[in-house]
């Protein structure tokens, strides 16, 4: 997938336990002619690999730089990355690693990570993946709001579990050139303002969105995936922010 007429390209990262079929809707609503729109599955999510339990961070980059060259990224075409939740980690990496890609960085319901930070450190070394929860517990961590039956069911039913190795590698960060990146944050669980309140205050979960240098925010309120929840907003939110 190459640039044409100056048609922006624009990567869609879903978080834990998806794949890229989880932004199908959100894809049907970015009109083809307006914008060229690839939604990759990380490394260690496509439940056909064998080895997906294998899985590093390290792969996961590999995988989104190898899309943002598939969609004719480059200094002079850089792309917008779209990451949801979980996958902030390898979207991180990859703006540390080629800042320069990357003309516009937008977090959904998620935010860049710190260096040094790990998604679940203590993990043991013997756990090679982690299912997808029950709905009760993984609703006590993040919110089902705006989710109906069909949607958990559908959830359930193509969720894959998580690398072991990605939920226990930190990331290792060294290029400030990162920050610079034009950022904007859909808030959705938590709101815009208590974002920039628990930044300011510098919670460690917020700790990079303090140091970025061009942030915009954007409210959504429903729960933490948006792209089952309210697609339609979600596209047009993504959709202003790239033009």
């Amino acid at each position: 997938m190459t640039p044409t007429n100056g048609t922006p390209s624009i990567i869609l990262i879903a978080g834990h336990w998806l794949g890229g079929w989880a932004w199908d809707e959100v894809r049907a609503l970015l009109p083809a002619e307006r914008f060229r729109v690839a939604a990759p599955t990380l490394a260690g999510l496509d439940g056909d690999d064998p080895d997906r339990s294998r899985a590093t961070l390290d792969d996961q980059l590999a995988g989104i730089l190898d899309a943002i060259g598939h969609a004719g990224g480059s200094r002079e075409h850089p792309v917008t990355l779209v990451a949801h939740s979980g996958a902030n980690a390898p979207v991180t990496l990859a703006l540390d690693r080629h800042p320069e890609l990357v003309r516009r960085i937008i977090w959904v319901d998620s935010g860049p990570v710190a260096p040094g930070t790990a998604f679940a450190p203590d993990a043991p070394e013997d756990l090679a993946e982690l299912p997808l929860p029950p709905f009760d517990a993984l609703g006590a961590q993040a919110s089902l709001a705006g989710l109906d039956a069909n949607m958990l069911a559908r959830f359930r039913a193509r969720a894959v579990p998580e690398p072991g190795p990605v939920l226990r590698q930190s990331v290792d960060l060294s290029n400030d050139a990162r920050l610079a990146v034009p950022t904007t944050l859909v808030c959705c669980s938590i709101s815009s303002a208590q974002v920039r309140e628990l930044a300011d205050a510098g919670h460690p979960m917020f700790a990079e969105v303090a140091r970025l240098a061009h942030l915009e925010t954007v409210d959504l309120p429903t729960g933490h995936w948006p792209m089952w929840s309210r697609p339609g907003d979600l596209a047009a939110i993504i959709a202003s922010a790239v033009s």
